[in-house]
């Protein structure tokens, strides 16, 4: 009979074997590191491969280090969690906000890549306190009042990251450095803003795209649709947060005992916040949670940015450990799928090896037909949606999400890049478009023009 590791090694050498998976797992169990491998290119310019030590872009498995430098300050007596956050942004537009909102996704303050989107000269590269000056000047509405709802906020990990700064009088990576990396001996982890202040990583994972108009591979910056890599560079707290994964495993070890910080806090941080109406939501201080049948409470975040997917998975009550990094842009639904193969080696459960299926790919039909699709739109009971026309190409944006490329496979029928989603178009026999169709993994939802 195969061991959790010999399942785990033939798991990885046939996605490898296949092409099919370029980056690095780490799987443990009671302490002890089962399996960890990586496969593929670091630097596809120079032919450099990956190795257990590549140092990838976290993306928003970030935001527990985040959370994990505020709660450090609690400790120290700098700030607490229910204190205003007007302590430190003495000019902040929105009222009733505390720290704890911000931790834990209720602030219901709006997006700030919208912003960026609209408002910034994008030759420049942005900061925090860039994020700060667009949300006091432009004002845009809050999604709902503190605590009454639970939406995924960036803008509220930004602003902790400006917090950590005037509460510590350093600079949000220096703290992290001092207070969390040094300490658990996470050497090769740092707040890294690679365009905004470029350093040399001898070992650093480039992170790549998928071209659905070429089909080749491509670094973000060289694409319209991603292009936002560069102007939001020097963005921090809700990502930028750069570690390999035997680091990640050092920080999720520190977490079973007292040497980040105290039991007290961490009770806190994995606990389901409790919204105003008395209903809960499986979100922490920076951490997803949720009690699985089986597997026993589990506490995790994962990250997508243009060229990265990552995922940190800590089974606490079973003493499990899964760490996924890929810097090769897949589909999402196959990236879930050699986690969820691997997690269930991990549980002694059967998986299958799991297959990519064919890529994408755009064809060429006429622009002059975006302008009928251009306009802004509304899900029943849902968001808003704009659909927009620019330089030849069409885009998607939902409210308080980033600005999607809409990649045509028919005159009327769209895909995304690397999320399994289609938009059809319906067009009445005027010309012009009264409704869209966003099909994501079989499940339909209507959007009607406004």
């Amino acid at each position: 009979m195969k061991t959790k590791r010999e399942h785990l090694e033939r798991l990885l050498n046939a996605l490898h074997e296949k092409g099919e998976f370029n980056g690095a797992l780490l799987v443990a169990e009671g302490g002890t590191i089962l399996a960890e491998a990586a496969f593929g290119t670091a630097d596809w310019a120079s032919g450099r491969k990956l190795t257990v030590q590549s140092v990838f872009e976290l993306a928003s498995v970030s935001k527990p280090f985040t959370a994990a430098a505020i709660m450090i300050l609690a400790e120290q007596g700098k700030l607490h969690y229910d204190d205003g956050i007007e302590r430190w942004l003495p000019d902040f537009p929105y009222t009733g906000i505390t720290v704890r909102h911000l931790l834990t996704h209720t602030s219901g303050l709006p997006d700030y890549m919208e912003l960026f989107l609209n408002h910034w000269d994008s030759r420049r590269i942005a900061c925090n306190e860039d994020v700060l000056r667009l949300l006091e000047t432009h004002k845009p509405e809050p999604y709902f009042l503190p605590n009454e709802q639970w939406q995924y906020s960036n803008t509220g990990y930004v602003l902790l990251a400006v917090i950590v700064e005037r509460a510590s009088g350093r600079s949000f990576a220096d703290f992290m450095r001092d207070f969390v990396f040094i300490p658990q001996g996470m050497d090769d982890s740092r707040v890294y803003n690679r365009r905004y202040r470029p350093e040399t990583i001898a070992d650093y994972a480039f992170g790549y795209v998928y071209d659905a108009r070429t089909g080749e591979y491509a670094l973000p910056d060289e694409m319209a649709e991603t292009s936002y890599v560069h102007y939001l560079d020097g963005i921090q707290g809700d990502g930028t947060v750069n570690s390999n994964v035997r680091d990640l495993y050092r920080f999720d070890q520190a977490l079973y005992g007292e040497g980040l910080v105290g039991q007290e806090s961490l009770q806190e941080a994995f606990a389901p916040v409790r919204l105003n109406d008395g209903e809960t939501f499986g979100y922490g201080f920076g951490w997803i949670v949720e009690q699985r049948e089986g597997k026993g409470k589990i506490v995790c975040h994962g990250g997508s940015w243009p060229g990265y997917s990552t995922s940190l998975i800590r089974y606490v009550d079973s003493g499990k450990t899964l760490i996924y990094l890929s810097n090769m842009e897949q589909d999402y639904n196959f990236d879930q799928q050699v986690i969820e193969a691997a997690e269930r080696i991990l549980f002694d459960e059967p998986y299958d090896i799991p297959a990519r299926g064919p890529r994408k790919r755009a064809v060429e039909i006429d622009p002059g037909v975006y302008a009928s699709y251009a306009g802004r739109y509304r899900f029943a009971d849902g968001p808003g949606a704009a659909i927009s026309a620019e330089e030849n190409r069409l885009y998607l944006q939902v409210d308080g999400q980033v600005r999607l490329e809409l990649l045509p496979s028919s005159e009327n029928t769209f895909f995304l890049r690397s999320l399994p989603v289609e938009v059809t178009f319906i067009v009445e026999s005027a010309g012009l478009a009264e409704a869209f169709i966003l099909n994501q993994d079989g499940v339909e939802q209507q959007a009607t023009r406004e």
